[in-house]
């Protein structure tokens, strides 16, 4: 790696949360190194480390010093076998960046996967999860009315493709290819665009015969599914590692797990703070940092349980449900979701998302 590539990995400790993950983002080497003064290595960060901390209360203000990992795995500058021991350590450790240092403990150089293993070859995983993907594409989407009012939300296009066919595609790449469709508005214009496409995938549906809420067509598939499997909104497209994703979902034993992705929320005037009358501060134009819930999930099949046939329930309800009973995770992105459900998110994520392809 060149040096000016390396230099772009550096930071410090009093790096904050919310600037580590924008500098992953502008990077995609997916690892930081926090260094000190002289560059010498004090410890790593990675994606991982940022979601545990998040969950565990960490706040986007809070520095990488909170979060990085100390014990890194390292090699020397001197040694010989260099791309075997590097090999070794990646596939014990399952991991794809080794900083390498000198006597000095300075990062000269990082060991990446690529290097050593080659690029990987994402066809390999097309069939490689069983794990079912549940698509609500029963609503209708009146937020993107009068385009509705003519086909419905899921046959929206995106270039030359629909927006299900994206969503398919992104969670076929990691590897999952087993699709079954909510059904109700139109339904039979989604029946016959599934029909027509030698789509790659398994594909079925299952129909409502009412309006169910935003999940309560689920109780249709009580009987149906047997292991864990996802639920996604028609109108969301996630550009994250799903099969990274129900590794974590394990990891954590849960539930539920939700995909939430980080959002600045501006409020474009001055924000008063008062006590007893008076003013204690003004600040003006403040930004707060949220994660908004991207309409992605990972559910277990005693989830179902919680849901009565025949019964409407919108998803937020089911939420709090299982969260009172059972844990509910939440696996947190930087970048990468794009919500078309609405026209000026529509528009504005489109060129985005076409571009990407």
């Amino acid at each position: 790696m060149d040096n000016k590539r390396l230099k772009s990995l550096f930071i410090n400790t009093g790096t904050t949360i919310k600037e580590s993950m924008q500098k992953l983002n502008e990077t995609s080497e997916k690892i930081l190194f926090v260094v000190d003064s002289e560059e010498k290595l004090l410890g790593t960060l990675n994606d991982g480390d940022i979601r545990r901390g998040l969950i565990h209360g960490i706040n986007f203000a809070d520095s990488v010093e909170m979060v990085m990992h100390r014990n890194y795995i390292s090699l020397p500058s001197s040694m010989l076998d260099f791309k075997h021991q590097a090999r070794q350590l990646m596939i014990k450790n399952k991991i794809e960046q080794i900083p390498i240092l000198d006597v000095n403990n300075k990062v000269i150089d990082v060991a990446l996967w690529t290097d050593i293993f080659g690029e990987k070859d994402e066809e390999k995983k097309q069939y490689l999860y069983s794990n079912q993907v549940i698509v609500m594409a029963g609503g209708r989407g009146t937020r993107l009315e009068p385009f509705t009012e003519i086909l419905p939300k899921p046959l929206i296009p995106i270039g030359d493709k629909s927006v299900i066919e994206i969503i398919m595609d992104k969670f076929l790449r990691c590897g999952f290819h087993r699709f079954i469709y909510t059904l109700n508005y139109k339904k039979e214009y989604i029946k016959l665009f599934l029909k027509e496409r030698a789509f790659p995938y398994d594909v079925n549906w299952i129909e409502e015969d009412d309006f169910l809420g935003t999940i309560g067509g689920l109780t249709l598939l009580k009987e149906k599914i047997e292991d864990t499997f996802f639920v996604t909104n028609c109108d969301s497209v996630l550009e994250v590692d799903f099969d990274n994703v129900l590794s974590w979902h394990k990891e954590h034993a849960a539930a539920m797990t939700i995909i939430g992705c980080h959002n600045e929320v501006k409020i474009p005037f001055g924000v008063l703070t008062l006590s007893n009358g008076r003013l204690e501060n003004i600040n003006e134009k403040p930004v707060h940092d949220v994660i908004i819930n991207t309409g992605v999930y990972v559910l277990e099949p005693r989830v179902l349980t919680y849901l009565t046939s025949g019964a409407r329930m919108d998803m937020n309800e089911l939420i709090q449900t299982v969260a009172e009973k059972e844990k509910v995770c939440v696996y947190p992105i930087y970048k990468g979701w794009f919500d078309i459900g609405q026209w000026e998110e529509y528009r504005k994520n489109v060129q985005i998302i076409e571009k990407g392809s």
